[in-house]
């Protein structure tokens, strides 16, 4: 089932999924979360970060693992999703136990062996009680692009150039956006119980116009959510005005 949410703009949306995380944690203190990265998720962690500190939340029995981390990057990499989580997220609150924080190595010696790894590393700490999605501009969900299986585990994947030109306003030049990632699947994503996915702004229209009202094939990665029984997509006013617009809702 998936539910379409207008939550008027970013400010909201990210108050709403950041309050859910929160409710969470505090109602199940070994709580697992699937988390993602991206302009989109800034405005929830800072939030979110902030929740969990005026409710004095004590984290250390939180497990996280993130979606996705660019190949070649060291942790220390600006650019890296380590150092986003840390900047937007697990540096704004003191007990985040870091034992229990899970993201792909990115520059890892043998990086098909660290996506085995990481696929097991998931099985073992069972399915996310939340897992949070951003929603690509190709649809893809993760780093899973276009034509990905819907059986997919977490692995190497090659970044189409739509994602390389996307994420190249993060770098100085395009030569320097890595060309690979090591992404969770899409299977490994379905196994999670509960699903947020937030997209805000004109660029995300043509995604979530496609994810509603298309049938459900791997052309559209993120078309696989019809499949799951819990899945809400939030998004802003303006991609709202547009689905009514043109007749999608």
């Amino acid at each position: 089932m998936m539910n379409v949410i207008n939550l008027k703009n970013r400010t909201i949306g990210s108050q709403y999924v950041a309050t859910e995380i929160l409710k969470q944690v505090i109602s199940k203190p070994n709580a697992v979360l699937g988390l993602a990265t991206g302009n989109t998720m800034i405005e929830v962690y800072k939030t979110l970060a902030a929740l969990l500190n005026v409710n004095q939340i004590d984290l250390s029995n939180v497990v996280t693992f993130n979606l996705d981390e660019y190949v070649g990057l060291s942790a220390e990499h600006n650019q890296s999703y380590h150092v986003y989580m840390n900047a937007h997220l697990f540096n704004h609150n003191q007990t985040w136990n870091n034992k229990n924080i899970y993201l792909p190595v990115g520059d890892a010696p043998n990086i098909e062996l660290e996506s085995e790894l990481y696929e097991q590393r998931l099985g073992e700490i069972g399915s996310a009680d939340i897992q949070i999605l951003g929603i690509g501009e190709n649809g893809h969900i993760g780093f899973n692009e276009p034509y990905s299986s819907f059986e997919s585990v977490t692995r190497v994947v090659d970044l189409t150039p739509s994602t390389i030109n996307a994420n190249s306003q993060h770098f100085e030049n395009i030569e320097d956006v890595p060309k690979q990632a090591i992404s969770m699947g899409l299977s490994s994503i379905m196994k999670a119980k509960r699903i947020i996915l937030l997209a805000f702004g004109k660029n995300k229209q043509q995604a979530i116009k496609a994810l509603l009202e298309g049938e459900v094939s791997e052309a559209l990665p993120a078309s696989i959510l019809h499949k799951h029984p819990n899945v809400e997509v939030i998004i802003d006013d303006e991609i709202f005005t547009s689905l009514i617009e043109d007749g999608t809702l």
